[in-house]
């Protein structure tokens, strides 16, 4: 089991760094609240979901299966409001500065980590302006060649690019993302150089991929497995740590590359100074949400791999990601603006 998923569904050993990272994240749950206390929220009415994304992206597409449970579980109507740009940071301020009242919440990425390194100033703060829920799923990514690439595995891949060090190219959807981060990690696990080809959507990297006139693109498995099955491109690794039940026959990146794990992944927010009450029903509730059959089947479908975590799991996952992430932007040098 992924040490990151046994950590956080409690399959770990090391329980007491949930707490210490709970803590540091400025957040203090009561073990127990009355019943009268959870029972009190929502009140009906409407609620938000924002996602800090257009519509039609993976966090709106797993916001909006989780928000239909929801309504239903709440008796409240759930609105989802997309509010883009920014990379994310124009709808996560929103939240941020929203009433702590549990009427507004974010679903949000892996930009929750990324973005305090990737830009040179933020309104927000991902840790002081935030309590978090739960975390949702991981959507891990799938190293992917052209279908006529002389590299049949990944080790393939290292050695020819060993041979031609600066000539091999990798493809993303724009600076900063997973898709991008993952072939920048490669890089400097792996020692070999490429050149960093950002697109504005990974539709069209995976064109030009599919032209031969990209080397790799590590991109999100719910698009390229399907791409891979059909022989569109070829599939070298897995980017998780261990093989993923959703594509068994794809060895991990990690089995040549020691230490290479990334997903992307997606967690709930809502403002901070929440009452611990709303944040402990909110989570058991989407507990109760992921574990549905339908909302599980919608999820797979997309490729991911369902979590559920507690807000403090959340809080110490949410810490490595930065920590990971945040180390690597530095070393590479990259920004956003």
């Amino acid at each position: 089991m992924d040490k990151r998923i046994a950590r956080m569904t409690g399959c770990g050993p090391n329980r007491r760094e949930f707490g210490a990272g709970l803590l540091g994240f400025g957040v203090t749950m009561a073990l127990s609240h009355p019943l009268s206390a959870q029972a009190a929220w929502p009140k009906g009415g409407t609620l938000k979901l924002v996602v800090p994304f257009p519509p039609a992206g993976a966090t709106d597409v797993i916001g909006r299966v989780v928000a239909e449970k929801l309504t239903g579980l709440w008796g409240a109507q759930i609105v989802v409001e997309n509010k883009g740009g920014a990379g994310g940071n124009i709808g996560t301020d929103t939240v941020a500065k929203a009433a702590p009242d549990g009427n507004t919440m974010l679903i949000v990425s892996v930009g929750m980590a990324t973005n305090p390194f990737l830009y040179k100033a933020l309104s927000y703060d991902p840790v002081r302006d935030f309590a978090p829920v739960s975390l949702l799923c991981l959507v891990p990514n799938i190293m992917i060649v052209p279908p006529n690439h002389p590299a049949a595995t990944v080790a393939d891949f290292v050695r020819l690019a060993r041979e031609k060090p600066g000539t091999f190219t990798f493809g993303s959807s724009g600076i900063g993302t997973s898709v991008h981060l993952s072939g920048e990690l490669f890089q400097k696990l792996t020692g070999v150089k490429m050149v960093h080809v950002p697109y504005r959507g990974t539709a069209e990297a995976k064109n030009d991929l599919i032209a031969g006139r990209l080397d790799c693109i590590f991109d999100n498995i719910t698009a390229a497995l399907p791409q891979a099955r059909g022989g569109q491109v070829k599939a070298l690794g897995i980017t998780t740590a261990r093989r993923s039940k959703l594509a068994p026959d794809l060895a991990p990146v990690n089995d040549t590359v020691p230490g290479f794990d990334v997903s992307s992944w997606f967690a709930v927010f809502v403002p901070a100074k929440t009452p611990a009450s709303i944040v402990e029903k909110m989570n058991a509730d989407i507990k109760t949400a992921l574990a549905d059959a339908a909302v599980a089947e919608k999820l797979g479908k997309l490729g991911a791999e369902i979590v559920g975590s507690t807000p403090g799991e959340l809080a110490a996952f949410l810490k490595g990601e930065s920590d990971k992430w945040g180390s690597l932007i530095k070393e590479i040098g990259v920004s956003a603006g």
